[in-house]
């Protein structure tokens, strides 16, 4: 085994999706219109298994998105349905849900490590005051935050998870757990540069390295915390073997992609 390989299984993909089969079905068809693009899977979670299978990943964080307020339930339910030692669901809450804390309570009491929030499908800014009481929940909870940061492939590029409001939020609550996606702000990484990379905040690079200078992705990565970087695909929009092969073209080194891979995440999700 050369040096800087990272052994089978001991991968973690820290930002996944999958759709129940039936809403798959009916979600992934407009998904990929509204971004334009064709996905590496169909969105359901035996694809997502055997895409685990082919690249040799461990577990995937199945990240979901509460787009109303009345979806809380049954994507906690299904998120309940799917758990295993493969496969560690992030439930959603939306901002407009009458009982924000109580939804997050209700995610940590059923044992989830996480919850997922996107601010261009759930219609929020990250650093509005009304998410104040959210992220005070769920740094009470101590559960793990993955955001959607940067611009959104089907949106207009609108300011509303861009660098500078992340790093409000990171001010207001350094001790909350959040994982900032897509390199910490997709498509805006000269923002990145000025006020994340580099800082003690945690980034996957998800749905990102095809998107910029290798070299560039390279040097941010080696300049920031290595204890601060955890991998990503955002399957099924990357493919999860091309996502580990390029992340290990960036030769990191060994110590790197061992925190990057698998240490990192394991101790966000509480494994080690």
């Amino acid at each position: 085994m050369a040096m800087n390989a990272v052994e089978p299984g001991r991968i973690i993909d820290f930002h996944a999706h999958a759709f129940p089969d039936a809403v798959a079905e009916k979600a992934m068809p407009k998904l990929e219109g509204e971004a334009n693009l064709k996905a590496a899977l169909d969105g359901k979670v035996g694809s997502l298994l055997a895409s685990m299978d082919r690249a040799g990943i461990a577990q995937s964080v199945v990240a979901s998105i509460a787009t109303k307020p009345g979806q809380f339930d049954a994507i906690l339910r299904w998120s309940r349905e799917i758990a295993s030692d493969r496969l560690v669901p992030f439930p959603s809450v939306h901002p407009e849900d009458t009982d924000v804390a109580g939804r997050v309570r209700a995610i940590a009491d059923a044992g989830f490590r996480g919850v997922k929030m996107h601010p261009y499908y759930q219609d929020f800014k990250v650093d509005e005051a009304r998410l104040w009481p959210f992220y005070r929940a769920v740094r009470g909870e101590g559960l793990v935050l993955l955001l959607h940061t940067g611009f959104d492939i089907a949106y207009p590029h609108d300011r509303v998870a861009d660098p500078v409001r992340v790093a409000r939020v990171v001010e207001a609550f350094p001790d909350l757990k959040l994982v900032t996606s897509h390199l910490a702000a997709w498509l805006d990484w000269d923002e990145a540069e000025k006020h994340l990379w580099g800082k003690p905040v945690y980034m996957d690079f998800s749905y990102s390295l095809h998107m910029i200078d290798p070299g560039r992705a390279r040097a941010a990565l080696l300049a920031h915390p290595a204890e601060y970087v955890v991998f990503g695909t955002d399957s099924p929009w990357e493919d999860q073997a091309h996502a580990v092969a390029a992340a290990r073209g960036l030769d990191l080194g060994s110590g790197r992609e061992r925190l990057m891979f698998y240490d990192n995440a394991a101790r966000l999700l509480g494994l080690t």
